[in-house]
């Protein structure tokens, strides 16, 4: 694979970049803490989009692994996951931090995944859809045999990346989440930057 410049995704933000059939985004987590929302949309038709309860229908499970396909709303794969150095602990259940989850805790303003994911389209000449529910990669939500969820720090250590390749055209949405009020983003609480690189097909 030949690798683009990497790119970084200051605290607390967000960007988008489009995939050609067979290229694939590699995500760094550069201090190893750092939750990162994604989304995936078919660059033809925005409204089939990466779909977490799809994928875990398709997958049988509720963390996709090495190999396994992230598909759409039409069940179609758009990422496949090639690689991960981390421990593999990532969430499909939590949706996106948006300007009303911060208005319940408290702290009306805050900048959001939500936002991010606007902001990285719109970049890109793109009209955001509605935001479905990301994959949240690095992100540690324990589920108890009670079904009870919980949020505690991520189990990546500095460096850790996954591989993701685009199984379609397609353009992915990442944030690096901005929150800082529960764990979500280490133990204490501090968004950090990540990197992201666009590796050439095969």
């Amino acid at each position: 694979m030949t690798n683009s410049e990497r790119v970084t995704i200051v605290a607390g933000h967000g960007k988008a970049a489009r995939l050609s059939t067979g290229q694939s985004l590699k995500l760094i987590n550069t201090h190893g803490t750092q939750v990162v929302d994604c989304w995936a949309f078919n660059v033809d038709d925005l409204g089939e989009f990466m779909s977490m309860p799809h994928t875990r229908n398709a997958c049988r499970k509720l963390t996709p692994e090495t190999g396994d396909s992230l598909v759409t709303t039409k069940r179609r794969p758009i990422l496949t996951l090639l690689e991960d150095s981390s421990p593999g602990v990532h969430d499909t259940l939590i949706p996106c931090c948006d300007s009303a989850r911060y208005e319940e805790l408290g702290y009306p303003g805050h900048a959001s995944c939500a936002d991010n994911r606007a902001n990285g389209l719109t970049a890109l000449g793109i009209d955001p859809p509605e935001a479905p529910p990301p994959l949240n990669l690095f992100m540690n939500i324990p589920v108890w045999p009670t079904g009870r969820l919980e949020i505690v720090p991520p189990l990546s250590q500095p460096g850790d990346y996954v591989v993701l390749r685009a199984e379609i055209d397609c353009i992915v949405a990442l944030s690096a989440c901005p929150h800082d009020i529960y764990p979500v983003n280490g133990a204490d609480a501090t968004p950090r930057d990540v990197e992201y690189a666009v590796l050439g097909a095969e």
